[in-house]
Order: C-alpha cells, then structure tokens, then sequence
C-alpha cells in the first residue's frame, strides 16, 4: 500500500467546477480524487465507481485502452479506498465522471460493510462502530459537522468580545466547581488521589483574582453518573467569566451568543426541535424560580414558605424528601419534578435558592436567595449563570457546610477548597460566571433528542 497519494480535488470541488459540461463533452482537465469505493458495476469494457470522500460523491469512469489494469480496478471490493487520476468529463447520459487513467488501491477494506451501506439503524452499531456509521448514515456525519461548527463559532464569538482562552487543570487534588460525583484515579509519583474535573470553575475564577477580566474555557468535564439521553460521563462544557459584571450582564450575553449561533448554522433564530419550533430570538422569557413552581402547582411558595408546606408540596408531586433537606433545596426538587421538563423556553429561570447555590453571591434584595439563573431549552437545562461569591468569610462557610453534608453520604457535595479561598482573599473584582452545556446546545441546533448523537464516542457499556 502506498504511504501517501497526492490528491487534487475533493468531489464537491469537481462538482463545483465541471457541473456545467455537456453530456458527452470532455474538460481536458485532469485531477487526482481519493476517497471509498461505495458502488462498482461493470458493464462489458467499462466499469463504473461511486467514490465518496468528506465532501461528496463522484463517479469514476474507467474504460478499456484508456485506464490502466483496468481487470484490477473492476475487482474492486465495497469500502476499499482508492486513489484515482484522469480527465474530467460528462458520460453522454450526462453523469459527471473522473475518466479514470491511473488509479492505486490505497487501504482494502478487510471487513465488508455489506448492506450496512444502505443505513445502519441498530443503536449499538451505530455508536459503538461510529466509523461504519459515518459511512452508512449521512445525517451522522452532518451532525458531527453542525458540533463542530458550534465549537469553532463559540470561540470566534468570544474572542471578538475580548475573551481569554485558558486551559485549566483536569486533574484536581480535591472535586469542586459544581456539584457532581467525581472519577478518582492514583498517581503514583506523589502518593496521592486525583480527581478529574467536575468543573474548571474554581481555578477560572483564580485567573480573574491574576487580573484577567475575561477568560472562558471550553472542554470536557466528567462525572460519575448514570448514561440517558441527557447526560453522558464525559461532556464538553463552555465557562466564561467577566470581571465587573453581575448575572443580568450574563442574560443578554448567552441570549445573543445563542440566538445569533442558531442563526449562523442554521439559517434563523427560529429553529426546529423535535417536532416544535423554538424561536431563540431575544429577549427570552425571564420568570423567577418561585413564579415556575407556583404555575405548576397552583401553589404559591418560595424559599421563606414553611418546611411543612413545603414537604406536603413535595410529596403531593411524588417527591420523597429527605430529613436534612432545607427550605431551598425542597424548592429546588419541586421545580426540577414539577416544572422544568415542561418549560418549552427559552426561558431564563431566575433567583435560585442560596442552600442549593454554594459558588454563587446571595440576592441583593435577598440573602436567603442567590442571584443564579439557568436557560431551559425543550425542558433541559442549557446553561447555568450567577454572579459569583466575592466574599471568603460567606464562601468559607458554605465549604464548610459542603463538606458537612458529603461527610454525611452526599457523594455530590463539595469540599473545603483552602487554595480557591487563599486566592479570594487576595480579592475577587466583583464577577458573573456563565456555563453553557455545547453537547445540548449542538443537539438543539441539530435536532436530536439524545446526546449520544452529538459526541462522537458516547460511553458504552463494554462489550462483553
């Protein structure tokens, strides 16, 4: 097999230039295309190829006295990849061909793909052979395109408004940043236990204390949790924080980068998710924490209503709550069990409790709230925002409590971080941080409903 094959065109690209031939009329242009046999018939002295690359599909005609082995190239197997030179030229039932001169066989396709060419449809293949199903499945292809489109713009968008790209550690000596259950691993030089990142919020917000205003980080966080169509072990996640700004700064910033992404790939703000339309052009709906649960209830409650009440609600939606469960975290449960899956949105949930809020500043008109929202697209949580905690004696305390409660069993609270408050007590400006999930924002763009769709090697259960 050769090491290399210079290659002049892409399918598209003959498409682009020679479309305009007539049938039977020959370019004189020679170009040199490469990509997998898809198609191979013979018929008498001519053999006709479907050759597929990145870009498309394009045929390659090979003839008698003017292709070379031509017996080689009409033994061609489905999947092998070729690479083929020759003139450029419209067959006379008008089909745009590669009059192929010279060809090589570039990589055999040892396992044959079969009618898999015709569109796999059984999910285990789909993802566990993602390379078969690229092949097979063109609309997977384009959904991996369209993500990655999203990451490029994201970045292009931040960057023009003056935003930093770092890159944090993914090893953390202690899990922090959000509340999750983390992956622990041993390393073995220094004798110690390491966490791969829940978050990289905490060393983030140590490069605003350095004195960067604007940072943001995109790439994968984990978390030791179940697989469904929402969630995935790994995931790609966008932070950003700005100095000098607070959480209604961080409303009109995700509003516009949202709606102007949807616009740029797909054509309009207003766009298409299973079946309904979701028009992300701004302003979004804005409605308290409190105000949604009162809609979805018919009661009206909020982080002051009493504990009994509050329990009764919960139970009535089918909530059992827990003994150590406070005001804030019994709103939060009845809003995740009564309300948001049924938020079509956008929608900006606004003033979030503070017991469930540990890394964001308290309300200014409300201490027991904290000012944090979240976008809820299709019933899912987009993307989560607060203005952020300042204070190191507030922040000490709500560690502290963190870790009160994960030394109680909660395998998702947070522990005591002496490095992040060593670093607040130096002083953080006054600051709005913002995550945005990309593997949910490309599913909306995309219209998928799992998110296994839009990563390219979704977690497994291993084959056994």
């Amino acid at each position: 097999m050769p090491y290399r094959f210079e290659r002049t065109s892409g399918a598209s690209e003959v498409h682009a230039r020679f479309d305009t031939l007539a049938s039977g009329e020959e370019s004189g242009q020679v170009v040199s295309v490469a990509g997998r046999c898809m198609l191979v018939r013979r018929q008498g002295r001519l053999v006709f190829a479907t050759l597929r690359d990145a870009s498309g599909s394009v045929q390659l005609f090979a003839r008698s006295g003017v292709t070379e082995d031509l017996e080689g190239f009409s033994k061609l197997s489905l999947g092998d990849w070729v690479g083929a030179s020759g003139q450029v030229m419209k067959t006379r039932r008008g089909e745009l061909s590669v009059e192929v001169a010279t060809w090589e066989l570039l990589a055999e396709a040892r396992r044959p793909f079969g009618d898999k060419w015709h569109g796999v449809s059984d999910v285990e293949t789909r993802f566990r052979q993602r390379e078969v199903d690229l092949w097979a499945n063109e609309r997977s292809r384009e959904v991996l395109l369209l993500r990655s489109r999203v990451v490029e713009s994201l970045r292009r968008r931040l960057w023009d408004r003056g935003f930093v790209e770092v890159e944090t550690p993914m090893l953390h000596p202690i899990p922090g940043g959000a509340l999750a259950k983390p992956f622990v691993t041993h390393h073995e030089a220094l004798d110690c236990d390491l966490f791969l990142r829940i978050a990289p919020e905490l060393y983030l917000k140590r490069l605003v204390v350095g004195g960067f205003d604007k940072v943001f980080e995109m790439g994968r966080v984990f978390r030791n949790e179940g697989i469904s169509p929402r969630h995935n072990p790994e995931f790609t996640i966008l932070e950003l924080y700005q100095a000098y700004a607070d959480y209604t700064d961080l409303m009109i910033l995700v509003e516009e980068l949202v709606s102007a992404l949807a616009g740029e790939l797909t054509g309009s703000a207003v766009v298409s998710y299973q079946g309904r339309q979701v028009d992300l052009s701004p302003p979004w709906r804005r409605a308290t924490l409190s105000e949604l649960v009162g809609e979805a209830t018919g009661e009206e409650v909020d982080v002051h209503t009493p504990l009994a009440d509050l329990r009764r609600l919960a139970g009535s939606v089918g909530i059992e709550a827990e003994p150590a469960w406070g005001s804030g975290k019994l709103l939060l449960e009845i809003y995740e069990k009564a309300a948001e899956g049924e938020l079509w949105g956008p929608v900006l949930v606004l003033d979030f409790p503070a017991e469930v809020s540990p890394l964001a500043r308290r309300h200014r008109s409300d201490p027991d709230l904290a000012e944090r929202f979240e976008v809820i697209v299709a019933g899912r949580e987009l993307a989560n925002a607060f203005s952020e905690l300042v204070d190191p004696d507030d922040q000490r305390a709500r560690f502290v409590a963190q870790a009160e409660a994960r030394a109680r069993g909660d395998a998702e609270a947070m522990a005591v971080d002496e490095e992040y408050l060593r670093a607040l007590e130096h002083g953080l400006p006054p600051t709005a941080g913002l995550g945005i999930g990309v593997d949910r924002l490309a599913m909306l763009l995309a219209d998928v409903a799992n998110i296994r769709e839009v990563i390219a090697f979704p977690t497994l259960r291993p084959e056994r």
